[in-house]
């Protein structure tokens, strides 16, 4: 039979005294956490572990004896080690003693159940790594995450170390001091009002944006719609979530309530940096006096576009009368749009150093109205997209029921299928009439439809980069991956060992090491829950509304549901 001993290096330089931990019989395994130190009384030792127990939840006791001295020279010190495994009665009583010719541990392993001889497994551990880290990905039961859970939930016995005045002296990881600091505990006090003021102002803005007048039909419509809006509500929920008063349940809530306050903090750094740079040497001007120039430049490239399809475009034939009525429908609405910008030109410098000042809310909120300003500027844009769209459909549908005709076949409403029907000689002269025009009628159609549909594409292109920053910022572990690459032992994914020394009639001695989780894991785990509420279709979908002239919109549509 083996028995492994789990040894913190922090008490390999303690006084001589009494090992405290735990004993796990269904793997026959001791977690040594402390060493109780001279002088003490066995019944206030006993008073302590009893009161320990009930704070921490673990049988706690104690284990065997430490003698720091070496063995063959202090045998008092060795026989007065011995006689208090009577005292404490624990089988099996460990011994461990530093050996006299060598930097490492001598064990040995008594009172055990049954007459085989033992064989011993020391297994050093670093107890701090131990205690502060998170296993990920390890079986519920195995040893090594009931050593991970021993060293977790041990911290009332950490509480007391070798420097207190009092009848218990410990040596364990904090024996050298706590961790603490000033700053960390100032920050701690200074955050209960600041949640408290941040949880108000939460409530505050909730409140009034639940108004009835605010939740209208058409204001609900276009909060929406607009990227804005939507980035305001997601910070508004975690300025929620990090100014609750109520603590973090597990690791994995405290994780996200971190993440969260590191990505709000850097959204707004960089909000202010934007902010700084907008505001200096007077660009704000300087970029209103350069959109318009813009504007006026795309009109004109979508004048030169239409006159180009209203002519021999690529040396096609089109339809002449069709091409003319939908160059002029669509030449009506550029002229409208310049006609709008040029009435909003002596506002743009007012409307971009307000919207500026957004940016203070932080970078997401900036881009967010630009994805929203992008919109507007190409409305135009779109309105040519949905015409096209609509028009090419209509065609496509009309053309694939006509084609049914001639095969004999119609569309069965009721029942979502295509049935054998009988038709007349009108009706297959209608029929065939109707197809020849629309056939005809196609290719100009498509032509303009390709156009629009490509500008369209390339402007939710642009959006899309946008969004994906937005939700990268909102998203992204920046806690984690910080904490995982300063102190990787935090996070960790398992453990490995690497043996010390091996020799006949010593025990085997290991050094247990964390294995850190991987980048990809740490991503995976603490990735922040994202407000992307888009449509995800897959790239067959795509190609066949694009072929069929469905139209592609960039937001939720009412029946999708988010994720």
């Amino acid at each position: 039979m083996t028995v492994k001993i789990f040894f913190p290096t922090c008490c390999t330089a303690a006084e001589s005294g009494l090992l405290i931990g735990r004993w796990i019989s269904e793997h026959r395994s001791a977690v040594v956490l402390a060493t109780l130190h001279f002088p003490f009384i066995p019944g206030q030792v006993k008073q302590y572990l009893a009161r320990l127990q009930q704070s921490t939840g673990l049988s706690l006791s104690i284990l065997g004896t430490w003698n720091h001295k070496k063995a063959e020279k202090d045998e008092k010190m060795q026989s007065f080690l011995d006689e208090l495994s009577s005292i404490f009665s624990h089988r099996p009583w460990l011994q461990i003693s530093r050996e006299a010719s060598s930097k490492f541990l001598d064990c040995s392993v008594g009172r055990c159940d049954g007459g085989d001889q033992e064989e011993v497994v020391l297994v050093y551990y670093d107890e701090r790594k131990l205690m502060l880290s998170e296993l990920h990905s390890v079986t519920e039961n195995s040893e090594i995450v009931s050593v991970f859970a021993t060293a977790a939930k041990s911290r009332p016995l950490f509480a007391t170390h070798k420097y207190d005045e009092g009848p218990i002296k410990l040596t364990h990881w904090q024996s050298d001091g706590v961790e603490a600091s000033i700053i960390v505990e100032l920050v701690k006090q200074a955050s209960v009002p600041v949640c408290t003021v941040l949880l108000f102002l939460a409530s505050l803005l909730t409140s009034i944006c639940n108004l009835r007048v605010l939740s209208g039909k058409p204001l609900s419509f276009l909060w929406n719609k607009l990227s804005t809006f939507e980035q305001l509500g997601k910070r508004l929920e975690n300025i929620r979530l990090v100014s609750s008063s109520e603590r973090a349940k597990d690791h994995k809530e405290f994780m996200r309530k971190a993440n969260t306050v590191v990505s709000i903090l850097l959204d707004m750094a960089l909000g202010i940096l934007l902010m700084s740079l907008l505001y200096r040497e007077n660009r704000i001007s300087q970029l209103a006096d350069a959109l318009m120039p813009v504007a006026d430049r795309v009109a004109v490239e979508l004048q030169g576009l239409l006159q180009w399809l209203m002519g021999a475009p690529a040396g096609l034939k089109m339809n002449r009368a069709l091409d003319e009525v939908l160059g002029r429908f669509f030449m009506y609405h550029i002229h409208l749009w310049i006609s709008y910008i040029r009435l909003m030109s002596p506002f743009i410098e007012v409307i971009l150093w307000y919207i500026g000042l957004s940016a203070c809310l932080g970078l997401s909120v900036a881009l967010s109205i630009l994805s929203d300003i992008i919109a507007l500027l190409t409305f135009h844009i779109y309105c040519f997209y949905v015409y096209g769209a609509r028009l090419y459909c209509f065609k496509m549908h009309g053309l694939s029921s006509l084609w049914r005709l001639f095969r004999g076949k119609k569309w069965n409403v009721l029942r979502q299928r295509v049935d054998s029907c009988s038709y007349d000689l009108d009706q297959l002269f209608l029929g065939t009439l109707l197809f020849t025009i629309l056939l005809f009628l196609l290719p100009t159609t498509a032509l303009y439809y390709l156009v629009f549909t490509l500008l369209r594409l390339l402007v939710v292109l642009v959006q899309g980069v946008i969004h994906l920053i937005v939700d990268l910022l909102n998203t992204f572990p920046l806690y984690a991956m910080v904490l995982r690459l300063c102190r990787s032992y935090r996070l960790a994914a398992g453990v490995k060992f690497r043996m010390l020394e091996q020799k006949t009639g010593k025990p085997l001695r290991l050094l247990m090491q964390i294995n850190p989780l991987p980048y990809s894991g740490v991503l995976q785990s603490y990735m922040l829950p994202s407000n992307q509420c888009y449509p995800k279709d897959s790239w067959g979908s795509l190609c066949r509304k694009l072929f069929i002239g469905e139209l592609i919109y960039p937001w939720r549509q009412k029946g999708n549901k988010q994720d």
